[in-house]
């Protein structure tokens, strides 16, 4: 069974031009979807490729690269044809969920090694 690489790119990403770098790498038509927001103009769409090894996975991922892409994400065990837009948008938001995120400002204060004469109150 095929894995699959999925990709978020940015809305000025040139999707036409992601599909002829992919088709010109080797992969077929039947290999990769482009999913798009009809109702938005200048939304982010998403692609998915159906890799089937390392090398595949590397090359597609060159490709992402390349064209803009904002994040990738691999599904593995999962064909094209259960690579649903709707399948794909529930696991990329349970991914995400998961994600530990940095926490900003954050102060951590170093443990002291006993109480001095400013501390001691009578």
């Amino acid at each position: 069974m095929s894995n699959i690489l999925a990709g978020l790119f940015e809305h000025h990403s040139d999707y036409k031009k992601l599909e002829i770098d992919l088709e010109n790498s080797g992969f077929e038509n039947s290999d990769y979807i482009v999913y798009l927001d009809n109702g938005q103009h200048n939304a982010q769409y998403l692609v998915s490729v159906a890799v089937k090894d390392n090398v595949q996975t590397d090359n597609a991922k060159n490709i992402f690269n390349q064209n803009s892409v904002l994040k990738t994400f691999l599904f593995e065990n999962m064909s094209i044809e259960q690579a649903h837009y709707d399948n794909l948008k529930r696991y990329i938001d349970a991914r995400c969920k998961a994600e530990i995120h940095d926490s900003p400002d954050v102060k951590i204060r170093n443990a002291n090694h006993g109480m001095d004469s400013a501390e001691v109150k009578f």
